[in-house]
């Protein structure tokens, strides 16, 4: 980047986002609100719609309930930045392009890699032809089109991870005439306290939901998913949140990746191979003193903001800073009525407190519908949304970690 503090270049720096997501969307209302006043920054925004999906709340409309319509072309009014709606179908990271739609072709100075990941319907026989899953409102709307026209029946949640317990415990309540059962390899709410943990499966008995742990689906039928070792599970229908991938778009555009897929990044969220891509949210693979983050609306906004800053910083001739997170809770809604809010160390193992009941239901409430408000302040007031836990001790890496990055990517 050759631009100086003080520069008004005919040509303006453009930076290029792809993907409207938590942390994509973070990253493009942040670097506008900051740049608002700039004529030599010039910011373009690429989502397939001009919708934000609440991911947060799919397991609501999967049930049939009536969310809030949010409106990317109502965020970025009067900001400056370009929506651009469409498919990403390349990126040239030589020639720094991005193909949209296979009609248009977008150059960047600065690339801010954003596309998140989607359910893995590819590993496992049957989920393609037979599974529903929760990747877009689309997708859950469909899925609840199919819940209303059964009136008895068995529902399978494919995977016992977080999504699949707020997907099971949002069908049971809706749908109580239906039988729920989740099957999957661990133990839903494996990753919580021992407390937090008892209460969930109190929730799961209350509502009725099967548990069935332990095992492996190695294919989904038309009207069963059979597990490893030859059981069968019978189901009218199969909800699959178990596991997720992200587009090759990175690798075909010659990024380093990881064995997932995702960008791999140095200390400041750059990729190691390309310096002028910044990848964040669940395209990202970044470390932190724990270890390798995962993706979540809780971390992936952070990575957003973070991004706009440093390339902020880099167009006034600074270098980024390094990126640090640790994470602060687990929340976990078990219905509209209840709810387990785990309180986590940076590294997102347990503490000892977690919130249960109402109070867990308000806590959980809060942190979902906070995004979006975030969103329009980073617009007007970008320096008041620049804050989240940098984790301490736990973060902190190493000298030597922090030179391999860029003798990895040749700097």
């Amino acid at each position: 980047m050759k631009e100086t503090p003080n520069s008004r270049s005919a040509t303006p720096h453009r930076i290029v986002v792809l993907g409207a997501g938590y942390a994509g969307l973070a990253a493009a209302a942040f670097a506008a609100g900051r740049t608002k006043r700039r004529d030599d920054v010039q910011i373009t925004l690429v989502n397939a719609g001009v919708r934000f999906t609440e991911r947060l709340r799919l397991h609501m409309t999967a049930t049939g309930q009536q969310l809030a319509d949010l409106d990317l072309r109502e965020l970025l009014a009067d900001t400056g930045v370009e929506l651009v709606c469409g498919w990403v179908t390349a990126v040239d990271a030589d020639a720094r392009t991005v193909r949209v739609d296979d009609r248009r072709t977008l150059s960047y100075d600065t690339l801010i890699y954003g596309l998140g990941s989607v359910a893995d319907t590819t590993t496992v026989a049957g989920v393609e032809e037979h599974a529903y899953t929760l990747d877009s409102a689309r997708d859950a709307q469909s899925f609840a089109a199919h819940l209303d026209r059964l009136e008895t029946g068995t529902v399978v949640i494919g995977g016992s991870g977080l999504t699949g317990v707020e997907a099971a415990t949002e069908i049971a309540e809706q749908y109580p005439g239906l039988a729920v059962v989740l099957v999957g390899r661990g133990v839903p709410g494996a990753h919580l306290s021992t407390g937090a943990q008892a209460y969930l499966h109190t929730v799961l008995d209350r509502l009725g939901v099967g548990i069935i742990s332990g095992v492996e689906i190695v294919k989904v039928l038309p009207d069963a998913v059979a597990l490893a070792g030859g059981d069968t599970v019978a189901a009218d229908v199969v909800l699959w949140t178990s596991g997720v991938r992200v587009s090759p778009i990175a690798a075909a555009a010659g990024l380093t990746v990881d064995d997932h897929g995702r960008i791999v990044t140095d200390h400041a969220l750059r990729s190691v191979s390309h310096p002028d891509v910044y990848a964040v949210g669940d395209a990202a693979s970044i470390v932190q003193g724990y270890g390798p983050m995962h993706g979540t609306c809780q971390g992936g906004m952070p990575t957003g903001v973070h991004a706009a800053v440093s390339i902020l910083r880099e167009l006034k001739g600074k270098e980024p800073k390094p990126f640090r997170f640790g994470y602060i809770h687990i929340p976990l809604s078990l219905g509209r009525s209840d709810a387990v809010v785990q309180f986590t160390k940076p590294d997102d193992t347990p503490r000892r407190m977690y919130l249960t009941g109402r109070r867990a239901v308000w806590y959980k409430e809060t942190v979902t519908s906070s995004p979006w408000p975030t969103f329009m302040r980073m617009t007007k007031y970008p320096r008041t949304t620049a804050f989240w836990p940098h984790g301490g001790r736990y973060t902190r890496r190493s000298d030597k970690e922090m030179a391999s990055d860029a003798t990895y990517s040749g700097r």
